[in-house]
């Protein structure tokens, strides 16, 4: 039975934004072009979660920044690290065969957060035609909801963006697949002097409710 309890970001703004935090047995999306600060929000609720006791595994195909994990984790960055399990997939296959071979820390560890940054990057890379692409994408993404509905924890995932030439706006990788199976989405905007982290999608909450942040050395400062 899927719960109908939220996990808190870690972040006040955050989690209003959300409704209350990120909902167990379902998919939470980031997406925003590149330097928006996607990396740095998924940290903030990847530490929290570490923190609360429980584990994290990390699908990784933009870099994961050690630096990064250790300003904003603070003292016990390294002990908190013991319980982060990071899987860095070198193409699209092997992040689907990684994906089906989390299971078997699921049914060992007590893991409270599945994190994917990004979902996309390799799937933009290799494959050939958009439609093969989406296919193999909605297999993976299944396969991981299904996960995390049968041991109860939440999903993160950042996403790439492309510019629509008919629209004249950036828009999220993945199509329909990421847009459906996402039941909150979150745009990050680059901004002159901050970000805005702007809701897209969400089950009860109205389109376009918004906060603005800044990137320190140590997280981000809600404005």
């Amino acid at each position: 039975m899927i719960s109908t309890v939220q996990q808190s970001t870690g972040n006040d703004a955050l989690d209003g934004l959300l409704g209350g935090g990120l909902d167990y047995g379902s998919i939470t999306q980031f997406f925003g072009e590149p330097g928006g600060g996607k990396s740095t929000l998924i940290l903030i609720p990847v530490i929290s979660c570490l923190k609360s006791g429980k584990g994290v595994i990390f699908f990784d195909t933009e870099g994961f920044s050690v630096e990064r994990f250790r300003q904003i984790a603070g003292i016990g960055a390294e002990k908190l690290a013991e319980y982060l399990y990071i899987c860095e997939p070198i193409n699209f296959e092997q992040q689907g065969a990684m994906i089906a071979e989390s299971e078997l820390i699921l049914k060992k560890r007590n893991i409270g957060l599945i994190v994917m940054d990004s979902a996309t990057a390799l799937y933009r890379t290799e494959l050939g035609t958009i439609k093969e692409a989406q296919r193999q994408l909605a297999t993976q993404m299944v396969y991981i909801l299904g996960l995390s509905r049968r041991y109860n924890f939440p999903i993160l995932i950042t996403n790439q963006v492309y510019n629509d030439p008919d629209k004249n706006e950036l828009r999220p990788l993945g199509g329909s697949v990421l847009q459906h199976l996402s039941k909150v989405i979150v745009r990050i905007d680059k901004l002159e002097r901050f970000r805005r982290a702007i809701l897209v999608k969400h089950r009860s909450l109205p389109e376009g409710i918004n906060f603005d942040f800044e990137l320190t050395e140590d997280g981000i400062k809600n404005k």
